[in-house]
């Protein structure tokens, strides 16, 4: 099932219109039946907000899971929120690749410098 049936699934199980769906997320319906029809995928905010509609995972939507509900162990959830990719001894234990190709302690750092450089123009 693409990412197009699994929308059109979930919203027809909760008897919801198009047009109830799109404007409780803020698109036209005309968008919301053209994700419908995988004529566009959307973005990932969008994504987001239809999981949370769903009350379902984004790998759900997506297609990478057949189980709706999987959720996150609370305990590794809160890991993840603390986890610092600065940190040398964790780039050692996982071993993070682009493209297949293992990034080196430099590339690593420039990358961590990319993203803060970027979540500071978003502020």
């Amino acid at each position: 099932m693409n990412q197009g049936n699994r929308i059109a699934e979930l919203r027809e199980q909760r008897s919801w219109t198009q047009q109830e769906l799109a404007h409780s997320i803020g698109i036209s319906r005309a968008a919301l039946s053209h994700y419908e029809k995988s004529r566009r995928k959307p973005d990932f905010e969008i994504l987001n907000m239809l999981a949370d509609m769903f009350n379902v995972s984004i790998d759900y939507l997506v297609g990478r899971t057949r189980q709706p509900n999987v959720m996150m162990d609370p305990k590794v959830e809160v890991f993840l929120d603390q986890l610092e990719l600065s940190d040398k001894d964790l780039l050692k234990n996982f071993n993070l690749t682009i493209d297949g190709n293992t990034l080196t302690d430099e590339e690593a750092k420039r990358f961590i410098a990319f993203m803060r450089i970027e979540r500071g123009l978003k502020s």
